[in-house]
């Protein structure tokens, strides 16, 4: 879809699974980048190296568990790999952060920034995520209306800038936004597929395997809670949720059991929906290169996405059965192993 404003003209959007993914991926195609062509998202996503893990369950939050399939600098890392040239800004003054948003507009350059969810008027959802990518494509200060493109809309939203602000200054969860402003300035070509390719993985396989890189610092977490990052938190995330009866009250638990489907396919917080995009990157750079080992990833992680989507069925409905959502996290574990070795076997030249 294209579309025209005041400073952006025909800029390129189309609906994504992931707010980061999605983002980058219609910047990529607006500068022109791609390999033999505009780039999908789950290359886009593959390329970032941002797989990942975190669990989280801990008092105050509602429901009471969170959990993530992403590292925190999945967009940075990105622009690194692709030899995109990108600034991490952040100010507590609000006319600071407007004018690093409405310098990129005024020079014909879309800018990609964090916004909280539940300020944002168009998405009408309670739950505050402050890391919500989204692109500013324009703006009209007589009117008081921004212009932005979100994964989870096709059409370009009108907001009125009252409301950016609070988006962009929200001290929600997991921490305040501070008006993050990622100005880039995209190279002329990318660079070779299969070694960013490589790259990328090698970082997916560090991460789960040392369970580095979490989007949310466990350290700021309230006593009592539980959090545990990349293999290990799966692992966690799979033991812990077997003993829910003993930690939560019935209400609350069931609070969590329907929160998991969301988490799973929908909140941008990806086990089916990241693991499907990872095979997706597997099986593009396969039929792109031809390098030995991507298929098979591809089809280890499309398995494991399954998985995570069996626990999304099993936790569906008026009454799931709990034991039927016990046997279905117990499975990830070995899922995801069998994921993470086959992506290992691509790193061999």
């Amino acid at each position: 879809m294209n579309i025209s404003t005041p400073q952006i003209a025909a800029y390129p959007h189309r609906t994504a699974g992931h707010c980061g993914s999605g983002a980058m991926r219609d910047l990529l195609d607006w500068a022109g980048l791609g390999f033999d062509g505009p780039p999908g998202e789950a290359l886009v996503f593959g390329l970032s190296g941002g797989l990942s893990f975190q669990y989280i369950r801990s008092p105050g939050l509602q429901p009471p568990i969170y959990f993530v399939g992403r590292n925190a600098d999945m967009e940075l890392d990105l622009c690194r790999r692709l030899g995109i040239r990108v600034e991490a800004r952040r100010t507590d003054d609000p006319a600071e952060g407007w004018q690093w948003l409405a310098d990129s507009l005024d020079a014909g350059r879309p800018v990609l920034i964090h916004t909280d969810i539940a300020e944002l008027p168009y998405l009408r959802v309670r739950l505050s995520n402050t890391r919500h990518s989204i692109v500013a494509v324009g703006y009209d200060r007589e009117r008081g209306v921004a212009w932005l493109v979100d994964n989870d809309r096709e059409p370009v939203q009108e907001v009125p800038l009252d409301a950016l602000a609070r988006a962009r200054h929200s001290r929600g969860f997991p921490d305040p936004n501070r008006h993050a402003t990622f100005p880039m300035t995209f190279p002329h070509r990318l660079p070779d597929l299969l070694p960013a390719a490589r790259d990328a993985a090698a970082q997916v396989v560090r991460q789960m395997r040392e369970g580095t890189g979490p989007l949310f610092d466990p350290d700021v977490l309230p006593a009592g809670a539980v959090s545990a990052g990349g293999l290990d938190g799966v692992r966690a995330f799979a033991d812990d949720l077997a003993r829910w009866p003993e930690h939560l009250d019935a209400d609350t638990r069931a609070e969590a059991i329907r929160a998991l489907p969301v988490f799973v396919e929908k909140a941008g917080t990806g086990g089916g929906l990241f693991r499907r995009l990872q095979s997706g990157f597997c099986e593009e750079v396969a039929q792109k290169t031809g390098a030995p080992g991507f298929v098979e990833a591809a089809r280890a992680y499309g398995e494991c996405a399954d998985a995570w989507s069996r626990l999304a069925a099993s936790a569906a409905g008026e009454s799931p059965d709990f034991d039927a959502v016990r046997r279905a996290a117990g499975a990830l574990p070995g899922a995801e192993e069998h994921a993470l070795a086959a992506l290992e076997q691509v790193l061999a030249p």
